[in-house]
């Protein structure tokens, strides 16, 4: 099972300055509990993310007109700072992993499920093969 992982940092709940970046012993703790997730197999994919201020939304009006807002976005309560995609055996384990993670007083976590194309379907699962073909080939 996969699962996508939020990263909701508390200091994104605030304008935070241009030049911002997480402190120093922060990333050293991460990179220290990305390692373990690497050496148990459990890392697909993860990043850390610009804060909002530095975004770009593209929202769609009934007609599909596109329409670009840049950051900060006043409506937004939690924005995330960064993701995990994971490979674990059950929610369960994605959320032992997600207790361990050095996160700072107020951050959450939100775990997610990835679809995998069986859900859908044989149709979509052999689609699904048949587009990663593809991009393997234009690689």
């Amino acid at each position: 099972m996969r699962f996508f992982v939020m990263m909701i940092p508390d200091v994104y709940k605030r304008p935070v300055p241009a030049d911002f970046a997480p402190p120093a012993d922060a990333v050293e703790k991460m990179g220290r509990f990305n390692e373990e997730l690497v050496k148990a197999g459990v890392l697909l994919a993860g990043e850390g993310l610009h804060p909002p201020e530095k975004a770009a939304r593209v929202s769609f009006d009934e007609s599909g007109k596109p329409t670009v807002t840049d950051g900060p976005f006043a409506e937004t309560k939690e924005a995330i700072g960064g993701y995990w995609i994971w490979q674990v055996k059950s929610r369960e384990e994605a959320i032992e992993w997600a207790r361990r993670c050095p996160a700072g007083s107020g951050d959450v976590l939100e775990i997610r499920q990835v679809f995998e194309p069986e859900d859908f379907g044989p149709d979509v699962a052999r689609q699904e093969r048949e587009l990663k073909e593809k991009i393997g080939k234009n690689k």
